[in-house]
């Protein structure tokens, strides 16, 4: 049983200003893991100051100071792989697979991606006989969420690092076990006191203290877009500085050639990822009409590859993260299929065999039209719709109707079309034939998927700059 009852903040393991324990829920087996205590106003208030008297010596620290901070990060979190992958799965029922080969390793290019960026950033030009420099924003609270934890804790505190800002983090009270090993990380390597700071809670007690606290400059937050839309009301009074990285409803736009069945088979795999569980998941795949039957074929093929089971073993699927997850999924699920949606494989319920655990079978529906609320909600769960065109322009269409604009596919043999067909769709970040993510490139979204971008390359660093002219500089 983990127990985190105490939060760091100014370099020290604090109690709380008031102990409030809840458990924490292994999805696979429903019951508790450990506790984690729930911090209040008074809480952030102590961190938001060691944050606010740190920054005025880490803001001005040289670019090789900070560039050798974020390399002892990189080396400590490097001997604790295993053991944050073992939390990820615990915490929110990540394959143990998944979490060796992606949850945890994200999280490192993170680093590593901003330790190498940093040297060669250029923080300030001349233009004329002016001066424009780049200085850090400041004070920045960080609310993240339980599905990719580290991915979205060092994506964040990584170029907030290296552009000299100080950082405190909420992550999420359902996923706070891998959270709690980073600050363990941030201690061992050494990062000055008040630098990094920790407070466990919830949305109610520490979101909407931080999001709103007068003294922090910034707020970057990751999750559903009503719960940002909220983070932005709450942000506005002070003025702050926010930057979202919000829902999505991703299309696959799949062309009709040679490679069809491939990238179909591709399609069903990326979405199954994580259980589903991936704001940037191509969950709307758009194919031919005159290929429709042969997607049902393929999917049904693809489905007994999709494994669902106990997450310590070499299962392709875990438990979704919570009851309220499971539940929500279900429901969408019998709406859909209420609504005339043909589940191809998987469908309402548990997959055989699983009573216990909050598992969800990997479901894929065909007969669907995208003004469906399956084709429109994000689901946040292994459940991928089919969608037909008949042209190349009515899958634009459909894939850019959507309130979301986060990341889109596109698959095909003529990389010329495929690319064209890539610049139409109206969202952040785009994969042509299956190309992986990168860190050094730029991560956010268009429309309801937030604003600005974040990861660890250039674009990531300037989310956490303020930009100054000094006019007359060499005057």
């Amino acid at each position: 049983m983990r127990e985190i009852t105490k939060f760091y903040i100014d370099g020290q393991w604090v109690e709380p200003t008031e102990l409030n324990l809840i458990d924490v829920i292994n999805p696979a087996t429903e019951k508790s893991a450990g506790q984690v205590a729930l911090g209040t106003a008074a809480d952030v208030d102590a961190a938001v100051a060691a944050a606010k008297r740190a920054f005025t010596t880490w803001g001005v620290t040289s670019v090789e100071e900070r560039t050798a901070v974020l390399n002892a990060i990189v080396a400590e979190y490097q001997k604790r792989m295993d053991d944050l992958a073992a939390a990820v799965t615990e915490e929110m029922g990540a394959p143990a697979g998944l979490s060796k080969a992606a949850q945890v390793p994200i999280g490192l290019g993170h680093l590593m991606t901003a330790a190498a960026t940093l040297p060669t950033y250029s923080f300030g030009e001349d233009r004329g006989s002016h001066r424009i420099v780049k200085e850090p924003v400041g004070v920045c609270g960080f609310i993240t969420p339980w599905n990719w934890p580290l991915n979205q804790v060092m994506c964040k505190l990584a170029p907030a690092l290296a552009t000299g800002c100080t950082v405190v983090l909420k992550p999420s009270e359902i996923a706070p076990f891998s959270a709690a090993i980073v600050a363990e990380i941030m201690d061992a390597a050494g990062v000055p006191a008040g630098v990094f700071n920790l407070v466990n809670g919830d949305g109610p007690g520490v979101g909407v203290a931080l999001s709103s606290h007068p003294d922090v400059d910034m707020i970057s937050f990751t999750g559903s877009t009503r719960a940002g839309i909220e983070v932005a009301k709450n942000a506005a009074p002070s003025v702050k500085r926010v930057a979202q990285e919000l829902g999505g409803k991703s299309p696959n736009i799949i062309l009709d050639d040679e490679d069809f069945a491939k990238n179909v088979a591709g399609g069903i795999a990326t979405m199954m990822l994580n259980s589903g569980q991936s704001c940037n998941a191509p969950s709307r795949m758009l194919v031919p009409n005159s290929r429709l039957d042969e997607v049902a074929e393929i999917a049904k093929a693809t489905g007994a590859d999709l494994t669902v089971g106990d997450p310590n073993s070499s299962v392709r699927l875990g438990p979704v993260v919570s009851e309220a997850q499971f539940d929500k999924i279900q429901g969408l699920i019998e709406r859909a299929i209420d609504e005339g949606a043909n589940a191809v494989i998987g469908g309402a319920g548990r997959p055989d065999g699983l009573e216990t655990g909050f598992y969800v079978k990997p479901t894929v529906f065909t007969n669907v039209t995208n003004d469906m609320e399956i084709a429109r909600t994000e689901v946040f769960g292994p459940v991928l719709v089919v969608i037909g065109y008949d042209s190349i322009d009515e899958a634009i269409k459909v894939a850019n109707d959507t309130e979301y604009g986060l990341a889109g596919y596109v698959s095909g043999k003529d990389l010329d079309e495929v690319r064209r067909i890539g610049g139409a769709i109206r969202a952040g970040s785009i994969s042509l034939n299956g190309a992986q993510v990168d860190p050094a490139a730029p991560f956010g979204g268009y429309k309801k998927s937030g604003n600005g971008r974040e990861w660890g390359g250039d674009y990531g660093f300037e989310d956490f700059l303020e930009v100054k002219s000094l006019l007359g500089y060499s005057a």
